[in-house]
This record gives structure tokens, C-alpha cells and sequence, in this order.
């Protein structure tokens, strides 16, 4: 490493998507974050924890992973008004 290189630009990745993929990137993480918790959560309540608590829970996942994704593309148009009603823009 010379004296030029940083950390930073060691570890820039030039491969990044436009902003305009925003909505969507967060889409995806949000459902993917939220739907194994969920997943996790509700299969603990419904069976406990059990043998195959993992194996259900993942399958559970399976299916509520793609119906948060679409559910939070349809439902953020819809948050990002109500917070605008409820915040003061900044001045």
C-alpha cells in the first residue's frame, strides 16, 4: 500500500447501483431483515422451539419474504405521507 492509498479507497465498490434503485435496495433488505425475524417469531409462538424449529422457520420464510418485498413497495408510497403529515420539514 503507498502512500496515496487509504482504507477508503481500498475499499470503495465501483460496482454500485444508481440512487434510482433506492427504493427497491431498501425493499429488499427490509423484507429480507423482517420476514426471518417474523418467520423466527411466529414459528417460536405457533410450535415452540423445537426439534425442527429452524427447518419450519425457514420454510415459513420462504413465503414471507417475497409478500413483505412486494408488500413494503406498495406500502412506502403510502408511509413516506403519513410521515410528511406527522413531521415538520426541515427548515
Amino acid at each position: 500500500m503507498n502512500s496515496k492509498t487509504t482504507a477508503k479507497t481500498l475499499f470503495q465498490n465501483p460496482r454500485k447501483l444508481s440512487a434510482r434503485a433506492t427504493p427497491y435496495v431498501f425493499a429488499l433488505y427490509m423484507a429480507a431483515i423482517m420476514a426471518l425475524l417474523m418467520s423466527f417469531v411466529i414459528t417460536a409462538a405457533n410450535s415452540g422451539i423445537q426439534q425442527d424449529f429452524l427447518s419450519n422457520a425457514l420454510h415459513a420464510y420462504q413465503l414471507a419474504m417475497p409478500v413483505a418485498f412486494l408488500c413494503i413497495l406498495v406500502v412506502r408510497p403510502v408511509v413516506i405521507r403519513l410521515v410528511a403529515l406527522t413531521v415538520h420539514p426541515h427548515h
